[in-house]
């Protein structure tokens, strides 16, 4: 018998891949796949399949937890939360908590961090504690006080701007037209850069010349359109959510590197929305955390174009030795130093419904 990677059980690496990603890639939940195991005459109980879940994340746990340490190491991150709706067992009913997503941009690596469903700042602040380098958000109000905080510089995300004034132009439609005609020429300038193939040294120098002067005449604008918005409107309030995010939207054209908007947070947290439709509910918080070990490790295997079956099923044949072993560094096995290691460049994409 081969070496299997859950003690006193008889699921194979394949098994534990299947149900894995079948329930956090493709968002069926336990209860269906053990009906569809059930159509061709293999009954699994829930018990055993809650069993084997516990398991796989516990197994995953270290790995999880190094490519944390590799995240918060990079220099540009962006974070954004998103509900999950968790159990509670003092008022035996689904309550709202919250998911922290952290992603590396310029490494294209994301995780997830659960800490009993708080959105608090008091969530945030260990969790970055070490953190040196650009981070970007959307207005939040937790996130404010990293302006204060030295070798951290906060970017803002022109996207929820943009968004603001969308959501104006049945109320305004001059002015928010206008909004978003300068928001739309910020953006012109990232397509010319784009177009071109410049650097980020070239980027950076194009966003100067030409992004920075827009933003300034934008903000001086909103100074003198305020008054004329309708006060307590959509209006007014697209207008003050911009004018005092402005420094952190302006930023942007400092680096190269730097992006004018957090959409690619955005679209990393988009499989947690799409999964609760499904599942609905985490059962308890240990649920809920170990949701946020498998929404990181898959987030990775998408963000690198990486087989999720492959990998988990490897990875689960190998994780064992690698947890027990100091001298082994468990980076090899994310997706992305995986699929250098192991050639994996042309093993068919799986179809997903994880966008």
């Amino acid at each position: 018998m081969p070496l299997l990677p859950l003690p006193r059980s008889n699921a194979g690496p394949s098994l534990l891949s299947e149900l894995m990603m079948n329930k956090y890639y493709f968002h069926q939940p336990f209860n269906r796949q053990m009906a569809m195991f059930k159509m061709i005459g293999i009954k699994l109980p829930a018990s055993t399949i809650n069993g084997w879940f516990q398991g796989s994340c516990d197994l995953l746990r270290a790995l999880y937890a190094r490519l944390k340490e590799i995240v918060l190491k990079s220099d540009y991150i962006q974070v954004d939360e998103s509900t999950i709706p968790v159990i509670s067992n003092e008022k035996h009913k689904a309550q709202k908590a919250y998911l922290w997503m952290v992603r590396s941009v310029m490494n294209n690596l994301v995780f997830f961090h659960y800490d009993k469903g708080s959105r608090a700042q008091k969530v945030i602040l260990p969790l970055l504690k070490d953190f040196q380098g650009a981070l970007q958000t959307d207005g939040y109000q937790a996130y404010s006080i990293y302006e204060q905080k030295k070798g951290v510089l906060l970017l803002g995300c022109w996207a929820h701007a943009r968004r603001k004034f969308s959501e104006s132009l049945k109320e305004d439609k001059t002015g928010a037209e206008y909004a978003l005609a300068q928001i739309a020429k910020i953006y012109q300038v990232e397509q010319m850069a784009t177009d071109q193939n410049m650097n980020y040294k070239q980027r950076a120098e194009l966003r100067k010349r030409l992004a920075y002067p827009i933003m300034r005449a934008f903000e001086k604008w909103i100074e003198g359109y305020y008054p004329k918005a309708l006060q307590g409107g959509k209006m007014s309030k697209a207008l003050v959510y911009t004018y005092n995010l402005f420094l952190r939207l302006s930023r942007y054209h400092l680096d190269g590197r730097y992006l004018p908007d957090n959409n690619g947070a955005e679209n990393a947290i988009r499989p947690v929305a799409v999964g609760r439709k499904g599942y609905l509910f985490c059962g308890n918080h240990d649920a809920a955390e170990n949701a946020a070990i498998m929404y990181s490790l898959l987030g990775c295997c998408k963000a690198s174009d990486v087989n999720p079956r492959e990998w988990l099923t490897d990875v689960f044949s190998k994780i064992a030795l690698y947890n027990s072993n100091y001298d082994l560094d468990l980076a090899d096995l994310l997706p992305h130093n995986w699929k250098k290691s192991n050639s994996c460049q042309n093993i068919p994409k799986t179809p997903t419904s994880f966008d």
